[in-house]
């Protein structure tokens, strides 16, 4: 199952394709609720301490699940928790990229833990998408965004190798400490991108 996860925080509508389909499950969390419904989209399950949104008001359908203000996960990390329990193995989350740091660093860490339990995951605000990858390889079709890097996660990944980038690379090194692999090009159709040793966020960007 297909899980999609709004948020609160700048969402550039026109930048972002993704769309959920009848079947798949879609979460707002907290002032998600208002992204959503920017894209004419009313979902399924409405969670949160509900501080950014004040008292959601959703139809009797939905199912509202309340927290504490006062707790230990984000309102995003309650939502993927959630996709999980219900059985998601796939989940795209809209925003949580262009707003505040703290909550951009958290989101991009639920990709890495994401990946760790072979969950199938990306983020997205329009102008950035962000997925990660580690010991891996990928296929990035050229599209929307004309840039990507490869920021590492640990402090050395070792055998990092671009085809298809206008600056490719083979079996590289990168290091957490010297981010060098950024505002790269797809020259061609796409980009394959591997990784031997160690994690990386591969993120696209159009700013």
């Amino acid at each position: 199952m297909k899980a999609f996860i709004y948020t609160g925080g700048n969402v550039w509508k026109e930048g972002v394709n993704e769309r959920p389909a009848k079947d798949d499950l879609v979460i707002a969390a907290d002032a998600g609720l208002v992204t959503a419904r920017r894209f004419g989209v009313e979902p399924s399950i409405v969670l949160g301490d509900f501080d950014s949104l004040g008292e959601p008001d959703v139809p009797t359908e939905t199912e509202l699940i309340r927290v504490p203000a006062q707790k230990d996960d984000t309102d995003t990390q309650l939502a993927v928790r959630v996709s999980l329990e219900r059985g998601a193995r796939e989940i795209v989350i809209i925003g949580g990229l262009d707003g505040r740091l703290d909550h951009t660093l958290s989101t991009l860490a639920i990709l890495e833990d994401l990946d760790r339990q072979h969950i199938h995951a990306y983020v997205t605000s329009g102008k950035n998408r962000a997925r990660f990858l580690r010991n891996n390889s990928t296929l990035l079709p050229r599209g929307q965004f004309r840039y990507f890097s490869l920021i590492a996660a640990d402090p050395v990944v070792k055998g990092v190798s671009i085809d298809g980038g206008k600056y490719p690379l083979k079996k590289a090194k990168l290091s957490r400490l010297n981010q060098f692999a950024v505002s790269n090009e797809i020259v061609g159709n796409c980009a394959l991108i591997d990784v031997r040793r160690g994690g990386v966020w591969i993120v696209e960007s159009n700013d």
